[in-house]
């Protein structure tokens, strides 16, 4: 107990004295700027979370700071995300042989809680660590490419036996959370690196999710080449054609898809820092 109450003491003192001290200034304003850095999937076709298929990405944030403490950011982003069986050290993923790519065109809007006393062109107050937590909306695509390399929208082909006009939706929304630090570089411009998860609410961020559909149906409603893309399956039969796999697991449906956006953004201000006019409020008051 005695080393929890010390835990506790501390973080007290971390989030609350600092703000006694910084009590006789006031922070609002808008600051807007550019960010780049990459964005990473977690999913069924990379169930190690490896981060060797980070792709670039980047956006453009506006933050309006209510107070030194609080603010609101809204963002539009974009990031592309990709995997491969061929990367997993799981035999079963290893033999599923399946890839994809996905263009992720992202809109966010969260809250940011500064543990730390924030005011731009301070001395002392001018960094913080924070929180942020809010709601994506974006949109997407997976794609992946045929054997003689042609890139082709995989939700065309219905490749877990969707019926047409049954297949997923190409708009969806997440839950969004992440850390961040930012920082003065002037009183105008500042600085933030922060990494944001994405839990997404689809799946098919991946055009992977339950099992293998029939072939014969598959084949009749979508084509043979809806076919040949929903099972590429390393190991064949005797006599080298396609195992029958209807029914069998091709991905995991009860954990949803993430993806990450991970970046370092510039930022100018076009709010001030002053102090209150409490003698000015009070003559205000008189006169009414």
């Amino acid at each position: 107990m005695s080393i929890f109450r010390s835990v506790f003491a501390f973080v007290v003192i971390v989030l609350f004295l600092p703000s006694q001290a910084a009590a006789q200034l006031e922070m609002r304003g808008l600051e807007i700027g550019p960010w780049a850095g990459a964005s990473v999937y977690l999913g069924d076709l990379n169930t190690d979370f490896s981060l060797n298929r980070a792709n670039v990405a980047g956006g453009f944030a506006a933050r309006y700071n209510f107070n030194h403490r609080l603010a609101a950011r809204l963002s539009f982003n974009y990031g592309r995300i990709e995997a491969y069986d061929s990367d997993s050290s799981n035999p079963f993923e290893q033999n599923r042989n399946l890839s994809f790519q996905n263009d992720i065109f992202d809109g966010t809007a969260q809250f940011e809680f500064n543990f730390l006393p924030y005011f731009h062109g301070h001395k002392e107050y001018y960094f913080t660590p924070y929180a942020f937590a809010g709601v994506s909306v974006f949109t997407h695509s997976p794609k992946t490419r045929t054997d003689d390399g042609q890139l082709v929208d995989l939700r065309d082909f219905g490749t877990e036996g969707q019926m047409r006009g049954d297949e997923y939706l190409t708009i969806s929304g997440a839950l969004t959370y992440g850390l961040g630090f930012k920082w003065d570089l002037s009183y105008e411009i500042s600085m933030d690196v922060n990494i944001g998860v994405r839990n997404a609410r689809t799946d098919y961020l991946d055009d992977v999710s339950t099992i293998y559909p029939d072939q014969s149906d598959l084949i009749r409603q979508r084509g043979q080449l809806a076919y040949d893309l929903s099972d590429r399956s390393l190991i064949l039969d005797s006599e080298g054609d396609r195992i029958d796999r209807q029914g069998e697991q091709r991905g995991d449906d009860s954990l949803l898809d993430k993806y990450i956006f991970a970046g370092i953004g510039f930022n100018y201000y076009f709010g001030d820092v002053r102090c209150p006019d409490y003698g000015h409020k009070k003559s205000r008051r008189r006169r009414r």
